[in-house]
């Protein structure tokens, strides 16, 4: 079984497209399980029209609670909160929670004992069945904290279950960017395939999740999504590419056909054989020998 994560430097570069592709053409090359890693704004269920067969709360994290019977009003609490989470009342003090960060500061400096830290949930978890295979996705909750802890757990759940189907790949569509969710997403993966765009940033932004990628020692892959509506910034990314000696593996042109696609709730590579089908299918092919070479 062999872990493949779609990572881009920002948002917007269609990594999600094209991980919706690859999840479709793992499906026929074999048995396949997705992830959905981006916890904060999931999409991948829009092409893949999941049947959620499962879900629960995730909890992470602890905020603090006020009681206001017990509370005196004495203020040590709001004087000591460097998050200005703690507000006064008519007769008690009491907590922003969007504000609280869980500290416990209030909780062990209060004289009367009036505050407790609870467990907070912080999103949910699914497992789907889609037509490609099972979907682990998740969603946290607007303001809340921990999108890695998320990520992980939707990971550890896809593992789990590609082991009991002894599946072939797991497809992982991980976060914009570089932080805490990307880093749960791709630590552990056989293979990153990067996704860059012709921009002004483009190279930046690559230049960013190669960093990334390359710290956590992941074998890596760049394709150009919507080459052709900048052909001077894609020949920049690809000589930058080249001299440091990373694969481009496809440069994918622009094609209302991705809308189309997307508009019908389904993979580009579902849809024809036409020019960005192609290149997709081509990724798909060098992903495939990389993985034979390393094995």
């Amino acid at each position: 079984m062999k872990q493949i994560v779609i990572l881009s430097g920002k948002g917007g570069t269609g990594k999600t497209t094209v991980a919706a592709a690859l999840a479709h053409l793992a499906s026929q090359s074999g048995s396949a399980v997705m992830v959905d890693a981006d916890v904060d704004a999931s999409n991948l269920e829009l092409v893949l029209s999941p049947d959620i067969q499962e879900q629960a709360d995730f909890s992470s994290g602890k905020k603090a609670i006020i009681d206001p019977a017990l509370c005196t009003a004495c203020g040590r609490c709001a004087e000591l909160c460097r998050f200005d989470a703690i507000l006064p009342g008519s007769d008690a003090y009491r907590v922003d929670a969007l504000a609280c960060e869980g500290c416990a500061l209030c909780y062990y400096q209060c004289p009367a004992d009036a505050i407790r830290m609870e467990e907070v949930v912080s999103g949910r978890w699914f497992r789907s069945e889609t037509r490609f295979g099972p979907l682990f996705h998740a969603r946290l909750y607007p303001g809340e904290e921990n999108s890695g802890k998320l990520v992980t757990l939707v990971r550890q759940k896809a593992l789990q279950a590609s082991r009991e189907r002894h599946a072939d790949w797991i497809i992982i569509d991980g976060s914009p960017g570089i932080g805490c969710p990307v880093i749960a997403a791709a630590t552990g993966a056989d293979l990153a395939l990067l996704v860059a765009e012709p921009t002004v940033s483009g190279i930046h932004d690559l230049e960013r999740i190669l960093k990334t990628t390359e710290h956590f020692r992941i074998p890596s892959l760049v394709c150009v999504n919507k080459a052709d509506i900048n052909p001077a910034r894609s020949r920049e990314i690809v000589e930058f590419c080249q001299a440091r000696g990373i694969p481009v593996v496809a440069e994918i042109p622009y094609d209302d056909v991705v809308t189309q696609a997307m508009v019908r709730g389904q993979a580009v590579t579902e849809s024809g054989d036409g020019q960005v089908a192609a290149q997709v299918r081509h990724v798909w092919d060098r992903i495939r020998e990389m993985l034979d070479k390393g094995r």
